[in-house]
């Protein structure tokens, strides 16, 4: 399994504390953090809210990255202001959500985000509270519970994510040990870890991704109720889920974050189906998603889109073959046969991820691409080229093939194909007969029949 994760469970050298009531104070010495490493529009926003008398830091994930020398693709800053006294502040502000209140300050194409100062949610109950922050499993519905600086640090995630920088007096608050965590490469959760994942699952997969993002081991307690729990992540939303998926495979670390939900017990939850496939099939299934999801970390290091079609067609493909032959052994023809597979197979994967209608029909079209490419008589391999999800769908070739998939050299046909000049096509197509046509279909190869139906002709005419 991944070093990473063998990493995880060796305890650390000596047991920390992980909450404090006050923090651990780094001055300018003991950090190696600069102000100008800041955007220059977030480190405004910190000033210009101290100078209103509020307090404000940079906080999360920009302070993280930076102390790892990484560039943050964000900046985030933690107020004791409230959403309507920072828009108040700022005339270019906008306070956006429900579930948890922010505001999005503009500055041309950069966003800075300002949240106000959490609490940790009171168990509610009927005598307290007519509008439950939380369900019957206790996990939190809404997350607009304002409270000070110290409850806002007990209430985050994880410790490395618990960090707040001041970039007026250069210092760093550090109320969870956060700072040694970063240093020891540990992801911890703050506070007991089943309560935590009680109160937001989906807690499980950030710190799947956080591993996997940083090259972090995952701290022993944190790791340890994740496979029995693994299960809560059903009680999600799907469109939240979605959102979850496309943050855990399109960071460029698509390859380890698999390895690690699959050993979690976490992708089962999220791919039933795929899962199922992984099972069964566990060579070619685990060997065509880790290299779908090893070209796509390639495509995200090197700046190049990434569909979220695609990584949807790789994903789920391995269930659609087995589906296509059950309907074929009941009499159905094998390309309907592929296409209600294919339709079954993503409504099922919608009431666990909610993937919209923009992204699933591409994925069908993908699939379909795989039934057309070996039919490419006359015309139909300069109409299939034309066809806006050629591309795409002999991409998807390719990887089939990587995975062990005998196409009898399709996927080379067409590579020299696309390559060929017009004289040269029209040689391939001749060379092709009809065998490939005929066969791809599933239908017997047909040799031609002449003599007796030429002499019926020939002596009727006579």
């Amino acid at each position: 399994m991944l070093k990473k994760l063998f990493q995880s469970f060796r305890p650390p050298a000596r047991q920390v504390h992980h909450q404090r009531s006050t923090p651990e104070v780094l001055n300018s010495g003991a950090h190696s953090l600069q102000r100008h490493q800041f955007s220059r529009q977030a480190v405004g926003i910190v000033e210009r809210l101290q100078q209103a008398g509020y307090q404000a830091y940079l906080v999360g994930g920009c302070v993280r990255d930076l102390l790892l020398n990484i560039t943050p693709k964000d900046f985030d800053v933690a107020t004791s202001a409230t959403p309507e006294q920072v828009r108040a502040e700022f005339r270019n502000a906008r306070i956006i959500g429900r579930r948890f209140r922010l505001v999005h300050i503009h500055f041309g194409r950069e966003i800075i985000e300002v949240a106000t100062f959490r609490a940790n949610h009171p168990e509610d109950d009927e005598e307290t509270s007519t509008h439950s922050s939380r369900n019957e499993s206790g996990l939190i519905l809404r997350d607009n519970v304002y409270g000070t600086l110290e409850e806002d640090a007990q209430r985050r995630d994880f410790t490395i994510n618990a960090l707040y920088y001041d970039p007026v007096s250069d210092r760093i608050l550090d109320y969870a040990n956060g700072v040694h965590d970063v240093r020891n490469r540990l992801v911890r959760l703050i506070g007991e870890p089943s309560q935590r994942y009680q109160e937001d699952p989906v807690r499980m997969l950030r710190a799947v991704r956080f591993a996997a993002k940083l090259d972090f081991g995952i701290e022993r307690h944190t790791m340890l109720p994740i496979r029995e729990m693994a299960d809560l992540l059903q009680g999600i939303p799907g469109a939240r889920l979605f959102e979850e998926v496309l943050k855990l495979f399109l960071s460029g670390q698509a390859a380890d974050t698999f390895e690690m939900l699959v050993d979690l017990n976490l992708f089962e939850q999220m791919f039933p189906a795929s899962a199922d496939a992984l099972e069964h099939n566990p060579t070619y299934t685990h060997t065509l998603i880790r290299n779908a999801l090893v070209n796509t970390d390639l495509r995200v290091q090197q700046g190049k889109p990434v569909t979220p079609a695609f990584l949807f067609a790789a994903l789920l493909w391995p269930a659609l073959p087995a589906r296509a032959l059950q309907l074929q052994a009941k009499g159905m023809a094998p390309i309907p046969a592929m296409q209600e597979a294919a339709h079954s197979v993503i409504a099922e994967q919608c009431q666990y991820i909610a993937i919209p209608k923009r992204f699933t029909l591409p994925i069908k079209e993908i699939w379909d691409m795989q039934e057309r490419l070996p039919r490419r008589s006359g015309k139909r391999a300069d109409a299939l080229l034309d066809n806006p999800r050629f591309r795409a769908g002999y991409d998807f070739l390719l990887l089939r093939e990587t995975a062990g998939e005998e196409t009898d050299g399709l996927g080379q046909w067409w590579t020299e194909y696309q390559d060929a000049h017009d004289s040269d096509r029209r040689t391939m197509i001749r060379n092709l007969g009809s065998r490939e046509d005929n066969a791809a279909t599933g239908a017997p190869v047909r040799k031609k029949r002449r003599s007796n139906t030429r002499r019926k002709s020939d002596s009727a005419g006579e």
